[in-house]
């Protein structure tokens, strides 16, 4: 018993812990740590389960690319893996990244990253519509913007057409708010305040560097 409710609490969201992990991000000279990255994305898919099978396929893409870093990380050239400026320099500079070829090195770190890059931004994008939007604001339409603005460029039809039936039923803006298990809707909206200006400067930091080296459109 005490074992399921463990395992209960580590699969509960906390906005709280998000917003502590990408403040970690984050070095003085503004590279980012891979590990706190991966660390921050782990709690956005616990985000992502709360909402139920809805954002399914994106969460399970999610936690597969996650693994992959994390091998990244404990493997034999971990110490190349530890921010992603580092990791991108010793991939282009050991040819472990195909520009060109679609499928070329499927679990390069820089290919890897940038599918996890994209998403957040979707989410990134839903989050502050979430914050700023009034009660009655349907999460579906703030979802699917956010989705049409970031993700859907890089789907498929298929994907995009699923997408789009998924989030029609969507909770309402109060059981987002609940599942982030910070308390009240004017402590999320401030803890949210707080925690995407993070966010964005993580991901413009790493738009910033793949736009530098040309790996944006990595197939």
């Amino acid at each position: 018993m005490a074992d399921s409710v463990a395992s209960a609490e580590d699969q509960r969201f906390s906005l709280q812990e998000v917003l502590d992990t990408f403040k970690l991000c984050l070095s003085q000279d503004k590279e980012v740590y891979l590990e706190h990255y991966v660390a921050g994305w782990r709690g956005l898919i616990k985000f992502l389960n709360c909402l139920g099978s809805v954002f399914g396929f994106i969460s399970k893409d999610a936690v597969n690319k996650i693994q992959i870093l994390v091998n990244h990380l404990n493997g034999e050239n971990g110490s190349r893996y530890v921010t992603v400026q580092s990791m991108v320099k010793y991939e282009l500079d050991s040819e472990l990244v195909d520009l060109t070829k679609r499928g070329g090195h499927p679990e390069s770190g820089c290919r890897t990253l940038l599918r996890l890059h994209r998403a957040l931004r979707w989410l990134e994008l839903f989050l502050e519509r979430l914050r700023t939007s009034g009660e009655d604001c349907k999460t579906s339409a703030m979802c699917a913007e956010s989705y049409n603005e970031s993700l859907a460029q890089h789907h498929a039809w298929v994907i995009r057409k699923a997408a789009g039936l998924a989030f029609c039923v969507l909770p309402g803006r109060p059981a987002f708010f609940e599942v982030m298990n910070v308390g009240s809707p004017e402590q999320v909206v401030a803890m949210l305040g707080e925690a995407l200006p993070l966010i964005s400067e993580v991901y413009q930091i790493t738009e910033e560097l793949y736009a530098q080296h040309n790996l944006l459109d990595l197939p």
